[in-house]
C-alpha cells in the first residue's frame, strides 16, 4: 500500500496563507541554503491538492514552466472536470480517491496544500507522516493549516530540522 504524506510550512500561528492565498511570508523566509524538500520530493510520484493551490502554484511558477513533471496530478475541483498535463480534475470525496491511490502500484502521495483535503483525509487516518515547517512570523489571520475538525489523533515526533527561519517537524502517525 503506498503511504500518504503531507509536506507544507506554516505560520507559527498556524496559517497556511494569508487571506488572499498569498504565500509572500514564505518566500521572505531565509533557508540559509537548506532544504529537506528534494529528499522528499523523491519519496512521491503522485500529487494531490485543490484547485485553488494548483492555481496558485501555476500562477508562482510562471507561464510555461514546468508543474513536476513526470508526477501524477490529482486537482479536486467542484467546478472544473477534465485532464490537465499528467494528470486530471475530481470531484469525488477525497478519502475514496486516496484510498483508490494507495491501492495502485507506484510511490508516496503528496497532500499539497491544506484544509479541506488535508482536514478530510487525517479524520479517515490516511495521512501516515507529516513534514511540518514552522516559519517564525505570525500572520494573525489567514487560512488555517489544521482547520477546525474532527481528525483528534496522537503522533510521533521522528525528527525536528533546523533550516534558516524554519524549524520542521517530522511526524509520523501512530
Amino acid at each position: 500500500m503506498r503511504p500518504v504524506y503531507f509536506y507544507g510550512a506554516m505560520s507559527l500561528d498556524g496559517y497556511l496563507s494569508d487571506e488572499q492565498d498569498n504565500l509572500q511570508w514564505l518566500f521572505d523566509t531565509n533557508l540559509d541554503g537548506q532544504s529537506t524538500y528534494e529528499a522528499f520530493e523523491q519519496k512521491i510520484d503522485t500529487l494531490v491538492m485543490g484547485r485553488v493551490t494548483y492555481e496558485t502554484t501555476l500562477a508562482l511558477l510562471g507561464d510555461g514552466a514546468p508543474f513536476y513533471p513526470g508526477k501524477e496530478k490529482v486537482i479536486f475541483s467542484r467546478t472544473k472536470t477534465g485532464t490537465i498535463d499528467e494528470g486530471r480534475y475530481v470531484n469525488d470525496d477525497p478519502v475514496a480517491v486516496v484510498q483508490a491511490l494507495r491501492q495502485q502500484a507506484g510511490s508516496g502521495i503528496w497532500i499539497v496544500g491544506g484544509g479541506e483535503i488535508l482536514t478530510a483525509l487525517l479524520a479517515a487516518g490516511l495521512v501516515d507522516d507529516l513534514w511540518v515547517q514552522i516559519a517564525l512570523v505570525l500572520l494573525g489571520r489567514g487560512k488555517r493549516l489544521f482547520p477546525t475538525g474532527d481528525y483528534g489523533q496522537r503522533l510521533a515526533l521522528v525528527e525536528t530540522t533546523r533550516m534558516g527561519e524554519l524549524t520542521e517537524l517530522h511526524l509520523k502517525r501512530l
